[in-house]
Protein backbone atom coordinates (compact mmCIF):
# COMPACT_ATOMS: atom_id res chain seq x y z
CA UNK A 1 0.00 0.00 0.00
CA UNK A 2 1.29 3.45 -1.13
CA UNK A 3 0.29 6.77 0.42
CA UNK A 4 0.80 10.49 0.26
CA UNK A 5 0.90 11.71 3.75
CA UNK A 6 -0.41 15.51 4.20
CA UNK A 7 -0.73 17.74 6.58
CA UNK A 8 -4.07 16.75 8.04
CA UNK A 9 -4.59 13.33 6.09
CA UNK A 10 -3.02 10.73 3.99
CA UNK A 11 -4.30 9.47 0.22
CA UNK A 12 -4.00 6.18 -0.43
CA UNK A 13 -2.98 5.51 -3.92
CA UNK A 14 -1.62 2.92 -6.53
CA UNK A 15 0.01 2.85 -10.29
CA UNK A 16 -0.82 0.20 -12.50
CA UNK A 17 1.12 -0.40 -15.86
CA UNK A 18 4.99 0.45 -15.51
CA UNK A 19 5.32 4.05 -16.07
CA UNK A 20 7.50 5.64 -19.22
CA UNK A 21 8.04 8.31 -21.05
CA UNK A 22 5.55 6.80 -24.48
CA UNK A 23 2.99 5.16 -21.82
CA UNK A 24 0.38 8.40 -21.02
CA UNK A 25 -0.93 8.61 -17.59
CA UNK A 26 -4.19 8.11 -17.00
CA UNK A 27 -6.35 8.93 -13.63
CA UNK A 28 -9.45 7.10 -12.27
CA UNK A 29 -11.47 9.05 -9.66
CA UNK A 30 -14.06 7.08 -7.24
CA UNK A 31 -17.63 7.92 -6.89
CA UNK A 32 -19.35 8.57 -3.70
CA UNK A 33 -19.15 5.70 -1.02
CA UNK A 34 -16.68 3.68 -3.51
CA UNK A 35 -12.78 2.97 -3.67
CA UNK A 36 -10.31 3.20 -6.45
CA UNK A 37 -11.22 -0.54 -6.66
CA UNK A 38 -14.56 0.57 -8.64
CA UNK A 39 -12.14 0.86 -12.10
CA UNK A 40 -10.66 -2.77 -11.74
CA UNK A 41 -12.08 -3.93 -15.07
CA UNK A 42 -10.68 -0.45 -16.91
CA UNK A 43 -7.28 -0.78 -15.10
CA UNK A 44 -7.20 -4.63 -16.51
CA UNK A 45 -7.51 -3.34 -20.25
CA UNK A 46 -6.00 -0.02 -20.06
CA UNK A 47 -2.77 -0.64 -18.24
CA UNK A 48 -1.20 -2.48 -21.12
CA UNK A 49 -1.07 1.41 -23.10
CA UNK A 50 -1.59 4.00 -20.03
CA UNK A 51 0.51 4.50 -16.86
CA UNK A 52 -2.62 4.12 -14.74
CA UNK A 53 -2.93 6.04 -11.49
CA UNK A 54 -5.95 5.47 -8.59
CA UNK A 55 -6.42 7.07 -5.69
CA UNK A 56 -8.69 6.74 -2.53
CA UNK A 57 -10.71 9.69 -2.07
CA UNK A 58 -10.29 11.43 1.21
CA UNK A 59 -12.54 9.64 3.31
CA UNK A 60 -12.95 6.69 1.50
CA UNK A 61 -10.79 3.41 1.20
CA UNK A 62 -7.75 3.56 2.79
CA UNK A 63 -7.35 7.30 2.08
CA UNK A 64 -7.85 8.92 6.10
CA UNK A 65 -10.64 11.31 6.61
CA UNK A 66 -10.07 14.99 7.74
CA UNK A 67 -12.36 16.41 9.52
CA UNK A 68 -15.58 17.76 7.32
CA UNK A 69 -17.55 19.26 5.61
CA UNK A 70 -14.56 19.39 2.68
CA UNK A 71 -15.63 21.55 -0.70
CA UNK A 72 -14.93 20.88 -4.14
CA UNK A 73 -11.54 22.72 -3.89
CA UNK A 74 -10.47 20.07 -1.55
CA UNK A 75 -11.29 17.31 -3.52
CA UNK A 76 -9.62 19.19 -6.84
CA UNK A 77 -6.44 20.06 -4.69
CA UNK A 78 -5.92 16.69 -3.86
CA UNK A 79 -5.49 15.49 -7.05
CA UNK A 80 -2.95 18.11 -7.97
CA UNK A 81 -1.10 17.68 -4.78
CA UNK A 82 -0.94 13.82 -5.73
CA UNK A 83 0.10 14.87 -9.44
CA UNK A 84 2.94 17.18 -8.13
CA UNK A 85 3.98 14.18 -5.86
CA UNK A 86 4.65 12.03 -8.37
CA UNK A 87 5.90 14.09 -10.84
CA UNK A 88 2.85 13.64 -13.15
CA UNK A 89 2.52 16.86 -15.61
CA UNK A 90 -0.16 16.20 -17.70
CA UNK A 91 -2.64 13.23 -17.72
CA UNK A 92 -6.09 12.39 -19.22
CA UNK A 93 -9.14 11.86 -16.01
CA UNK A 94 -11.45 10.07 -15.65
CA UNK A 95 -14.28 10.25 -13.13
CA UNK A 96 -17.49 9.33 -12.15
CA UNK A 97 -20.50 10.92 -9.84
CA UNK A 98 -18.40 13.35 -7.30
CA UNK A 99 -15.47 12.21 -9.11
CA UNK A 100 -16.81 13.59 -12.51
CA UNK A 101 -17.46 16.75 -10.84
CA UNK A 102 -13.88 16.66 -9.50
CA UNK A 103 -12.37 16.27 -13.21
CA UNK A 104 -15.20 19.20 -14.31
CA UNK A 105 -13.01 21.25 -11.42
CA UNK A 106 -9.85 20.20 -12.85
CA UNK A 107 -10.91 21.29 -16.10
CA UNK A 108 -11.60 24.56 -14.99
CA UNK A 109 -8.59 25.69 -12.91
CA UNK A 110 -6.36 23.17 -14.18
CA UNK A 111 -7.03 22.67 -17.73
CA UNK A 112 -2.92 22.57 -18.80
CA UNK A 113 -2.59 19.43 -16.36
CA UNK A 114 -5.21 17.56 -18.54
CA UNK A 115 -4.93 15.64 -21.83
CA UNK A 116 -8.03 14.71 -21.86
CA UNK A 117 -11.64 14.48 -20.25
CA UNK A 118 -13.88 11.91 -19.19
CA UNK A 119 -17.07 12.51 -17.11
CA UNK A 120 -19.17 9.64 -16.11
CA UNK A 121 -22.60 9.51 -14.10
CA UNK A 122 -22.05 12.92 -13.30
CA UNK A 123 -23.53 16.46 -13.53
CA UNK A 124 -22.40 20.51 -12.58
CA UNK A 125 -24.69 20.18 -9.97
CA UNK A 126 -25.70 16.95 -8.25
CA UNK A 127 -29.09 16.82 -6.51
CA UNK A 128 -29.70 19.70 -3.65
CA UNK A 129 -28.63 21.20 -0.35
CA UNK A 130 -31.57 20.57 1.14
CA UNK A 131 -31.39 16.73 -0.23
CA UNK A 132 -27.74 16.55 0.65
CA UNK A 133 -29.05 17.63 4.25
CA UNK A 134 -30.90 15.51 4.46
CA UNK A 135 -28.82 12.61 3.43
CA UNK A 136 -25.96 13.69 5.97
CA UNK A 137 -28.82 13.77 8.78
CA UNK A 138 -29.82 9.74 7.90
CA UNK A 139 -25.93 8.87 7.91
CA UNK A 140 -25.33 10.33 11.27
CA UNK A 141 -28.05 8.57 12.41
CA UNK A 142 -28.49 5.31 11.05
CA UNK A 143 -24.71 4.85 9.68
CA UNK A 144 -24.06 4.19 6.04
CA UNK A 145 -25.51 0.42 6.52
CA UNK A 146 -29.09 1.34 6.25
CA UNK A 147 -28.77 3.61 3.17
CA UNK A 148 -27.54 -0.29 1.30
CA UNK A 149 -30.70 -1.20 -0.30
CA UNK A 150 -31.88 2.41 -1.80
CA UNK A 151 -28.28 2.67 -2.60
CA UNK A 152 -28.06 -0.76 -4.94
CA UNK A 153 -31.16 0.91 -6.64
CA UNK A 154 -29.71 3.75 -7.78
CA UNK A 155 -26.22 2.17 -8.58
CA UNK A 156 -27.56 -0.75 -10.62
CA UNK A 157 -30.27 -2.16 -12.20
CA UNK A 158 -32.26 -5.69 -11.10
CA UNK A 159 -30.58 -7.53 -14.01
CA UNK A 160 -27.12 -6.40 -12.87
CA UNK A 161 -27.63 -7.22 -9.34
CA UNK A 162 -28.19 -10.78 -10.30
CA UNK A 163 -25.67 -11.28 -13.62
CA UNK A 164 -23.27 -9.49 -11.71
CA UNK A 165 -23.79 -10.00 -8.32
CA UNK A 166 -19.86 -10.61 -7.02
CA UNK A 167 -19.29 -6.85 -8.73
CA UNK A 168 -22.34 -5.42 -7.57
CA UNK A 169 -21.66 -6.92 -3.86
CA UNK A 170 -17.57 -5.77 -3.67
CA UNK A 171 -19.20 -1.93 -4.73
CA UNK A 172 -21.85 -1.99 -2.13
CA UNK A 173 -19.67 -3.52 0.49
CA UNK A 174 -16.98 -0.26 -0.42
CA UNK A 175 -20.06 1.76 0.51
CA UNK A 176 -20.68 0.11 3.99
CA UNK A 177 -17.04 0.71 4.93
CA UNK A 178 -16.91 4.36 3.77
CA UNK A 179 -15.70 6.47 6.50
CA UNK A 180 -18.86 8.32 8.24
CA UNK A 181 -16.64 11.25 8.08
CA UNK A 182 -15.49 10.95 4.79
CA UNK A 183 -18.88 10.39 3.30
CA UNK A 184 -20.59 13.33 5.45
CA UNK A 185 -17.48 15.97 3.98
CA UNK A 186 -18.71 14.88 0.28
CA UNK A 187 -22.33 15.24 0.77
CA UNK A 188 -21.25 18.66 2.09
CA UNK A 189 -19.07 18.97 -0.93
CA UNK A 190 -21.62 18.16 -3.33
CA UNK A 191 -24.41 20.47 -1.68
CA UNK A 192 -22.04 23.52 -2.26
CA UNK A 193 -20.70 22.15 -5.65
CA UNK A 194 -22.24 23.96 -8.83
CA UNK A 195 -20.33 24.59 -12.39
CA UNK A 196 -22.96 25.64 -14.69
CA UNK A 197 -21.76 28.74 -15.78
CA UNK A 198 -17.90 27.68 -15.63
CA UNK A 199 -18.16 24.70 -17.59
CA UNK A 200 -17.78 26.89 -21.37
CA UNK A 201 -14.17 27.27 -19.66
CA UNK A 202 -13.25 23.72 -19.96
CA UNK A 203 -11.05 23.46 -23.27
CA UNK A 204 -9.92 19.84 -22.76
CA UNK A 205 -11.75 17.60 -24.60
CA UNK A 206 -14.45 15.96 -22.92
CA UNK A 207 -16.40 12.58 -23.22
CA UNK A 208 -19.41 12.62 -21.02
CA UNK A 209 -20.28 9.00 -20.23
CA UNK A 210 -24.09 8.11 -19.02
CA UNK A 211 -25.76 5.43 -17.91
CA UNK A 212 -29.15 5.13 -19.80
CA UNK A 213 -31.63 4.28 -16.44
CA UNK A 214 -29.38 6.56 -14.28
CA UNK A 215 -32.09 7.72 -11.30
CA UNK A 216 -28.97 10.36 -10.10
CA UNK A 217 -27.22 12.04 -13.10
CA UNK A 218 -29.66 10.60 -16.05
CA UNK A 219 -29.09 11.68 -19.92
CA UNK A 220 -29.85 14.82 -19.63
CA UNK A 221 -27.44 15.77 -17.58
CA UNK A 222 -24.54 14.41 -19.61
CA UNK A 223 -25.67 16.01 -22.78
CA UNK A 224 -25.96 19.25 -20.82
CA UNK A 225 -21.96 19.28 -20.13
CA UNK A 226 -21.44 18.16 -23.34
CA UNK A 227 -23.07 20.92 -25.05
CA UNK A 228 -21.27 23.15 -22.40
CA UNK A 229 -17.72 23.07 -22.96
CA UNK A 230 -15.96 23.84 -25.77
CA UNK A 231 -15.11 20.46 -27.22
CA UNK A 232 -17.43 17.80 -25.93
CA UNK A 233 -19.62 14.67 -26.80
CA UNK A 234 -21.88 12.71 -24.68
CA UNK A 235 -22.36 8.47 -24.85
CA UNK A 236 -24.78 6.55 -23.20
CA UNK A 237 -24.21 3.07 -21.60
CA UNK A 238 -27.23 0.70 -20.88
CA UNK A 239 -27.04 0.94 -16.69
CA UNK A 240 -27.43 3.04 -13.73
CA UNK A 241 -25.48 5.32 -12.05
CA UNK A 242 -22.34 3.33 -11.69
CA UNK A 243 -21.87 2.61 -15.33
CA UNK A 244 -18.73 1.58 -15.74
CA UNK A 245 -19.63 -1.53 -13.52
CA UNK A 246 -22.37 -2.83 -15.24
CA UNK A 247 -21.79 -2.20 -19.05
CA UNK A 248 -17.53 -2.74 -18.39
CA UNK A 249 -16.87 -3.82 -21.83
CA UNK A 250 -18.59 -0.68 -23.71
CA UNK A 251 -17.34 1.44 -21.57
CA UNK A 252 -13.79 0.37 -22.30
CA UNK A 253 -14.21 0.73 -25.90
CA UNK A 254 -15.72 3.88 -25.68
CA UNK A 255 -12.92 4.86 -23.25
CA UNK A 256 -10.29 3.64 -25.58
CA UNK A 257 -11.20 5.20 -29.06
CA UNK A 258 -11.75 8.49 -26.75
CA UNK A 259 -8.61 8.67 -25.28
CA UNK A 260 -6.83 7.33 -29.25
CA UNK A 261 -8.60 9.33 -31.50
CA UNK A 262 -6.58 12.43 -32.32
CA UNK A 263 -9.52 14.02 -33.95
CA UNK A 264 -10.80 14.68 -30.55
CA UNK A 265 -8.53 17.04 -30.13
CA UNK A 266 -10.35 18.87 -32.36
CA UNK A 267 -14.01 20.73 -31.50
CA UNK A 268 -17.10 18.32 -31.33
CA UNK A 269 -20.31 19.25 -31.83
CA UNK A 270 -22.04 19.95 -28.62
CA UNK A 271 -23.87 17.05 -27.10
CA UNK A 272 -23.00 14.81 -29.97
Amino acid sequence: MTYLELANHRLHYRIDGYASDDKPWLVFCNSLGTDMHMWDAQVDVLSAQYSILRYDRRGHGRSSAPSPPYSLDDLGGDVLTLLDALDIERTHFCGLSIGGLTGQWLGIHAGKRLGKLVLCATAAKIGTAEGWAARIEAVQTGGLEALVPATAERWFTPKSRVSQARSVAKALDSFAATSLDGYVGCCAALAKADLKNALAQIETPVLAISGEQDPVCPPADLDDIAAAVQRGRHVSLPGRHIVNIESASSFNAVLLEFLGNEATTRPCEPGS
